[in-house]
């Protein structure tokens, strides 16, 4: 297969990761078996200032996928700041994304990605939604309450944002007001854009190895402080004007 330099790339998958050093090598691979032979795509993985053997591992990994790319960020920026640097390196002009750490299956990208391309421009936004998480009961209870307060003020019609598989076109992510969280508050910013969602229930898994590098105020408390930021952007929304140049 040509190299993603050398050949059209029509699908972007972008994963970041920070210390997921044992979870590279089989994700990639089941990445690879989901799209091949599908899409002429890449696999962009954002090194979110990994202190483990990530960065080598990937390095080794790109002599065996020449779709593989390795974006680097010399200090952590967290999770909202790894995918909005991939998105931007991304050459594709869809772009989907999952997290590194093995729990979401690839397996459901070619729905999920399949379901952009079907709305003809209209969806904005193709959304994972689990189903039979398996998260600890405490995760669960964080994600239910966040969820639930975040559906309440925003009415964004979607009981799980926190899913790492979605897919959308690169200009409306890259359109969207950049901020810390942005990831978790997709679905309501590309409604206040006009376009419509696309929902895919996907099986969650046990990640493969390793813990979790976002912790419970990331995920939590710090989403709901955002919320005050994101209805203001949603009310203060007004239409954007039809321009044409006059000859």
């Amino acid at each position: 297969m040509p190299s993603p330099e050398t050949a059209t790339v029509a699908v972007s998958i972008v994963v970041p990761v920070r210390n997921e050093e044992d979870n590279l090598a089989p994700l990639i691979s089941e990445i690879a078996a989901a799209l091949n032979g599908r899409w002429a795509y890449e696999i962009v993985y954002v090194n979110d200032g990994s202190t483990d053997k990530t960065g080598e591992k990937l390095t080794e990994l790109k002599k065996r996928y020449v779709q593989l790319r390795q974006i680097r960020h010399a200090a952590s920026g967290g999770q909202s700041a790894a995918v909005r640097s991939g998105v931007r390196a991304a050459r594709g002009a869809i772009v989907a994304t999952l997290d590194g750490d093995g729990q979401n299956n690839p397996a459901f990208l070619p729905d999920l990605i399949a379901a952009v391309e079907k709305g003809n421009g209209r969806i904005g936004l193709a959304a994972g939604q689990r189903v039979g998480r398996k998260d600890t009961g405490f995760k669960k209870l964080q994600s239910r309450i966040a969820n639930t307060v975040r559906n309440a003020i925003l009415k964004d019609g979607t009981r799980d944002t926190g899913c790492g598989l979605k897919a959308f076109p690169r200009d409306v992510f890259l359109a969207m007001p950049y901020f810390d969280g942005l990831h978790r508050f997709l679905p309501a910013l590309v409604r206040r854009e006009g376009y419509e969602i696309a929902y895919v229930d996907v099986v969650d898994r046990p990640r493969h190895s390793g813990v979790s590098n976002y912790g419970f105020f990331d995920r939590l408390w710090i989403g709901i402080m955002d919320l005050g930021g994101v209805w203001w952007l949603i009310r203060r929304k007004k239409p954007t004007p039809v321009a044409s140049e006059v000859k």
